[in-house]
């Protein structure tokens, strides 16, 4: 892993960055990095004391403050919490960075839990999105990063509600960076492809062709500062992701990656 200090302007994006699913995965990735470049972090997610045993680590080990956030962003209110947490903080970036993932056919799901989905995935991040933005526009410096799934390019079976959640947040971020650029705020959406992340894990990616594909978290997040820090609409990370994208049909995309997870759905039944 490569462990040199990712390049972010500190005064543009600082003092204090907010991350939220930052417990674990790309989250966990983009806080280490963040502290790495002096950020203070506000760390946002459901596990409390993940939260809290990762901000002294990283205040002991790069010498930055930390407040922690334990909130469900699947809740329609849970939303507000990290800015009302966050009021007197001079906030220059925000990762909205949570969600989470239903695998199998739509039919089979709980439509309150298709509904949570939809929140988490989508709602969240508007509503964080709008709560922080306008201070963002009053400093005239800061960002947005949005993260995002090479499974919302096309509609894909067997996780057919996800794949709509997640295009949500790439047209929604492709306007936002139109319209703050000019107010010195930058506005990128991290497109990841499968990396390595408790929630693929869940499913046993690892045992399917995708589990040779499967990107460090570290190297997602990396990629997704280095395109905020230059002002990039949109990246995907990975090089490989980013010739499937290029050179693969959006229809065969959506076969082939509907194929791998039907065979997730079929192994997670079985286990």
């Amino acid at each position: 892993m490569n462990s040199s200090p990712v390049r972010l302007d500190a005064k543009r994006f600082g003092p204090w960055a907010v991350v939220t699913g930052a417990s674990s995965g790309i989250g966990r990735a983009f806080a280490e990095q963040l502290a790495a470049c002096g950020l203070n972090l506000v760390l946002a997610a459901r596990r409390g004391d993940l939260l809290d045993q990762l901000g002294k680590e990283l205040s002991d080990r790069h010498g930055v403050d930390f407040l922690t956030v334990p909130v469900d962003l699947a809740a329609p209110d849970a939303p507000a919490e990290p800015a009302d947490a966050t009021a007197g903080l001079d906030v220059g970036l925000l990762v909205s960075n949570a969600g989470d993932m239903l695998l199998g056919e739509l039919i089979d799901h709980d439509p309150d839990a298709l509904l949570r989905e939809l929140q988490l995935n989508a709602a969240a991040h508007l509503a964080l999105t709008r709560s922080f933005a306008p201070w963002l526009v009053r400093r005239s410096s800061g960002g947005v990063l949005l993260v995002y799934s090479l499974a919302g390019l096309q509609g894909v079976s067997h996780i057919a509600n996800y794949a709509a959640t997640k295009a949500y947040i790439l047209t929604l971020g492709q306007g936002l960076h139109r319209e703050l650029a000019p107010r010195g705020v930058h506005v990128t959406v991290l497109i990841p492809g499968a990396t390595n992340t408790l929630m693929v894990a869940r499913f046993g990616a690892q045992g399917t062709p995708m589990g040779r594909l499967l990107m460090s978290a570290d190297a997602c997040a990396r990629e997704g500062l280095a395109a905020l820090e230059t002002n990039r609409a949109a990246r995907i990370s990975g090089r490989m992701n980013r010739a499937t994208v290029r050179l693969t049909p959006s229809g065969l995309r959506t076969r082939m990656f509907g194929a791998i997870n039907r065979s997730m759905t079929r192994r997670s039944a079985i286990g």
